[in-house]
């Protein structure tokens, strides 16, 4: 008894952006049947979104990626700019390193996907509204494997020297071994002996790799 009646006290007010019309009225009924949560809005599209969130002041946003026209993500980035205090949680099928990390790089707080049981979507909207992060436990795996690899690829770019550095700065630009040696002021050999070094240090075969490895950093 006391539980529902805190329950109802901390009403998550919740606003839907979700093109699958089913899943749109399944996920506001499914809301409206929680103690504790109120749907205040949905929307088949991202431009529907902007226009009416500032309005209907969700505190938390279910957010899918694929949406005619404006992106889920791009949506994402335009809300933290007019309503910066809504919490959003992306519910989506996609599972990729490179839209998860672009949708938080967005500004989303969350990631799940829609294979989500109902419970958990409901324990991850009271965890981000509570100021948590949740996301699934395969995308949270994706997410550490990924800081894992960018580390990896600080550390050993860290362990370059200034001069090796400089050589690589130049190949990033465009510029030939003899550019290189006559604006360092150092031999053609020399140049050649730092390209060596820069891959036996970064693990690479060719100035290609070694370049894409230096822009990531």
């Amino acid at each position: 008894m006391l539980a529902d009646m805190l329950a109802e006290w901390i009403m998550i007010k919740v606003s839907i952006v979700e093109d699958d019309a089913k899943l749109r009225e399944t996920l506001q009924r499914f809301l409206t049947t929680q103690p504790g949560f109120c749907c205040v809005s949905s929307y088949a599209n991202a431009e529907s979104a902007l226009a009416d969130v500032p309005q209907a002041k969700p505190e938390v946003v279910l957010m899918d990626i694929n949406l005619p026209g404006m992106s889920g993500i791009e949506c994402v980035a335009r809300l933290r700019q007019i309503a910066p205090a809504v919490k959003i949680l992306m519910l989506t099928v996609f599972e990729e390193g490179e839209q998860v990390f672009k949708a938080l790089s967005a500004g989303a707080f969350g990631y799940l996907v829609k294979s989500t049981r109902p419970a958990k979507i409901i324990e991850a909207i009271r965890e981000v509204h509570a100021g948590g992060s949740p996301m699934s436990s395969n995308i949270a795996r994706k997410v550490v494997q990924t800081f894992h690899a960018q580390v990896t690829r600080r550390s050993e770019t860290d362990t370059l020297s200034t001069r090796e550095l400089e050589v690589l700065q130049a190949l990033s630009q465009g510029h030939t071994y003899k550019q290189i040696a006559a604006d360092l002021n150092i031999s053609l050999g020399t140049v050649r002996t730092y390209i060596q070094r820069i891959y036996e240090k970064l693990h690479v075969h060719s100035h290609a790799e070694a370049v894409m490895k230096f822009a990531r950093k």
